[in-house]
């Protein structure tokens, strides 16, 4: 069978990546990382305003949208690992552009690794201001959900939870809705692996943000393009949940000279969904900013 031009499976570090590329091949590279759970065709509606300009990867972390079963558990470290394979196979320095958990992954990339990011774009990013992981479990936690996920697939329950699961998100956190078709995500949401993979994220969610929050006391935030897009329409929040949530963004704005947060009042958590032309307008910003270091000169700063 011959693949799909474009779509393939990379391995990174040990992991293997569902990677879908579009755009021209010259184009400036930008790598978009999805949200807890999320899938590539999460970011369609912005792909198709972005892959005129760009040259564009969007990857499934392991265990979620196409990509294989993990070989490792989520984690901060993990995740920082993939991110920078791919940087690194798509012509660093990337643009970034991260959904929700994976903006902490995003911000421990430019720390960690400043000569791989020219810029980047958080889209509604998770916040923690303080976070403790009281117990960590998640690395023991980890082979359970692998576990519960196998025996979801093994009795085809996983193909009535998972998209059930699917839609009930997808009412909380966006207007517009599945970009696929309906068989495509019951494909995905379908699979007892993702389903697994799902629950080890949220099991890891509050040691990442311990492990960023640490990371911050010991590497500086570099001095690049940086756009926080701020989301206060998800229904349910509060005057203060909102004024909190906007809070929190424009201090992440503010880690770079070159940060900006974008707010928009009446749009949900998927922004990538809902609003792609502020993704683009994001992108954009980043692309018209101050021009990266060159790879050499970054590594001797850093």
């Amino acid at each position: 069978m011959t693949p799909t031009p474009g779509i393939t499976l990379e391995n990174v570090d040990g992991e293997q990546v569902h990677l879908v590329t579009s755009g021209p091949a010259d184009g400036p590279p930008l790598l978009l990382s999805s949200g807890l759970g999320g899938a590539w065709f999460d970011w369609q509606p912005s792909v198709d305003l972005l892959e005129g300009r760009c040259r564009v990867y969007n990857f499934d972390r392991p265990g979620l949208g196409l990509s294989p079963l993990a070989a490792s558990p989520p984690s901060l470290r993990r995740d920082v690992t993939i991110l920078a394979g791919l940087a690194e196979r798509a012509g660093a320095p990337v643009i970034v552009v991260a959904h929700s958990v994976a903006g902490f992954h995003a911000e421990a990339l430019a720390r960690l690794h400043p000569d791989l990011v020219r810029g980047l774009v958080l889209v509604d990013p998770s916040c923690e201001s303080e976070p403790h992981a009281r117990v960590r479990l998640a690395a023991l936690l980890d082979p359970a959900a692998k576990a519960l996920g196998a025996a979801m697939g093994f009795t085809r329950l996983s193909k009535v939870v998972g998209p059930a699961g699917r839609r009930l998100v997808m009412r909380c956190t966006s207007d517009r809705g599945e970009p696929v078709p309906a068989e495509t995500v019951r494909s995905v949401y379908g699979r007892g692996t993702v389903l697994g993979t799902v629950l080890s994220e949220e099991f890891a969610y509050r040691e990442m943000a311990e492990d960023l929050f640490r990371l911050r006391e010991r590497r500086p935030f570099p001095a690049i393009p940086l756009v926080v897009l701020t989301a206060l329409g998800d229904p349910g929040q509060s005057e203060d949940e909102r004024e909190n949530w906007r809070a929190g963004h424009r201090r992440l704005a503010e880690m770079s000279p070159y940060g900006r947060q974008v707010v928009l009042p009446g749009t949900r958590h998927m922004v990538q969904l809902d609003r792609p032309e502020a993704v683009a307008e994001a992108v954009t910003a980043v692309l018209d900013g101050p021009a990266p270091p060159t790879r050499q000169t970054a590594r001797e700063e850093s």
